[in-house]
């Protein structure tokens, strides 16, 4: 099921049934609309326009993370994506919340410094926004990088968890 909600960052939407969350992106996000096909595709997925169970926490998690009530997530996450890819995200699960940690550390946890690319291509490939904590990865000489939300919205993010 489809859902879009708005967050002080912008209007996400997230792809959800009662068992999982399968997607949760901003919804100007480019390429958004391909991720929400390979979802349908991988999970042979019939979207409609409705919240469920899941989408509802979400949404209340993320409610309670922008107003600083809470520093992890819950959520009962389906990780679409390769072994080396759910590695990389088990990685970005463990960045302590208002914590950063480079592409090369990242890299590092995965038993290979020269992964730094393949890292940033995997943490580039996470469909689970904010939840999946993506927007803490930095550059070894502390310049933000890239974020697929945009890099407005990654300092904004890390300015929140700074601040909290």
């Amino acid at each position: 099921m489809l859902d879009v909600f708005p967050t002080p960052l912008g209007e996400m939407l997230s792809l959800s049934n009662e068992r999982y969350l399968y997607l949760l992106e901003f919804t100007d996000k480019k390429g958004l609309d391909q991720e929400v096909k390979q979802v349908i595709q991988n999970h042979s997925a019939v979207i409609t326009l409705r919240k469920t169970s899941v989408s509802v926490e979400a949404q209340n998690q993320l409610q309670e993370y922008f107003s600083k009530q809470r520093t992890s997530f819950s959520l009962p996450l389906f990780k679409d994506g390769t072994a080396f890819q759910k590695k990389a995200w088990n990685v970005l699960e463990m960045i302590p919340f208002g914590k950063t940690l480079s592409y090369q550390e990242e890299a590092a946890k995965l038993g290979n410094t020269k992964l730094v690319r393949a890292v940033g291509n995997a943490n580039g490939a996470n469909k689970l926004a904010i939840v999946i904590p993506c927007h803490r990865v930095i550059r070894s000489n502390g310049e933000l990088g890239g974020y697929a939300g945009g890099i407005e919205r990654k300092i904004a993010l890390l300015q929140l968890e700074k601040q909290s």
